[in-house]
């Protein structure tokens, strides 16, 4: 369970596809932030390339699609990040662009988050196939390019729990990964927290206010967890501590602090990175929706604080099945999306 976009954190998904909470990025226009369409037929001529233009000049976010058709493909590796770079040649770029690019004329835009002076971008070929994940700087030097086929599993999709769920917490927040395919959801491809979320605190575009590196200055430290649906508890771990600095992960104790609740017919909440001794229930207690079960940490595979919500088949978190949630006020909750319990 990862979590929030950390540059780190999309590297890592690049590299070994095994991020495990959520993140990404996003700024002070991402609460008005809607997925839209658009092509690389479509580009304004003001976004296409000018090719008299210096090679080392910076492109836009907008301009890329267009170098991707014109197979600019040095250019391009020219505004990736030194840290990419690094296990990332010109000549394994060449390949993967070339490979998945090949025979794609246009792309819609899937998504589009701003946080925290960064940007990710999600685009998709027509057919649904060819996928491009960008995330740029506030100087729009690429941290990280990914070039993929989107996988799909709609058996899975089209099934929700018998229990319906209500929000885990009060007040306002933000998915920043959620929903039913690996562009807005990078648990997706993994079986065990398919249709898991990563959820946080925006305000202004960023997800804290202060000293990046301490777990305080995060809007969702600290902030109260609740039981999203009656059952009994029938796990907790309560003694991890959060990760200081922020950025600094546990990758030994995954999941962190936790709490997981069998609501019976086979499906188990979890409520994972929660504040080292913030937990306020035990095992064998019955909870009721909305009971608090502790606050919102930074511990275990966490890149920042936030929640990491998901309902499963069992309560084995490296063996279980992630289950789609029925949601009792929206039929899913998407990134992007900010979202406020009744």
């Amino acid at each position: 369970m990862n979590n929030i976009i950390s540059k780190r954190n999309l590297l890592l998904l690049s590299l070994a596809g095994t991020l495990t909470v959520s993140s990404l990025v996003a700024s002070a226009s991402a609460e008005s932030a809607k997925p839209e369409a658009g092509s690389v037929s479509s580009v304004s001529k003001s976004a296409a390339v000018n090719d008299s233009q210096s090679q080392t000049s910076a492109f836009k976010p907008d301009q890329l699609l267009r170098l991707l058709q014109q197979e600019k493909y040095e250019r391009i590796y020219g505004q990736i990040g030194a840290a990419y770079k690094k296990v990332y040649s010109l000549k394994d770029f060449k390949k993967q662009a070339s490979l998945y690019h090949k025979n794609a004329t246009s792309y819609k835009l899937v998504s589009h988050v701003t946080l925290n002076n960064a940007n990710y971008y999600a685009w998709t070929a027509p057919k649904g196939e060819k996928t491009i994940q960008v995330q740029f700087d506030s100087k729009n030097k690429i941290e990280v390019i990914l070039f993929s086929k989107l996988q799909k599993y709609p058996q899975t999709d089209a099934k929700r729990t018998q229990t319906t769920f209500q929000l885990p917490f009060q007040g306002k927040w933000f998915v920043f990964w959620g929903g039913a395919n690996e562009l807005i959801n990078y648990h997706y491809g993994a079986e065990q927290q398919r249709y898991a979320y990563d959820i946080i605190m925006v305000k202004n575009g960023f997800t804290y206010k202060g000293d990046a590196t301490k777990n305080e200055s995060y809007f969702a430290f600290g902030q109260p967890i609740l039981a999203a649906a009656a059952g009994k508890v029938v796990k907790i771990v309560n003694d991890v501590h959060d990760n200081k600095p922020v950025g600094t992960e546990n990758k030994e104790q995954i999941a962190g602090n936790h709490v997981i609740i069998d609501h019976g017919n086979g499906e188990f909440s979890y409520y994972a990175h929660l504040q080292k001794g913030s937990i306020s229930v035990k095992v064998g207690d019955e909870v009721k929706a909305g009971d608090k079960l502790g606050k919102c940490g930074n511990s275990g595979n966490s890149s920042e604080p936030h929640l990491h919500f998901q309902v499963a088949n069992s309560a084995d978190l490296f063996t279980t099945k992630s289950l789609r949630v029925h949601w009792k006020d929206a039929d899913d909750y998407e990134q992007g999306t900010f979202i406020k319990a009744p």
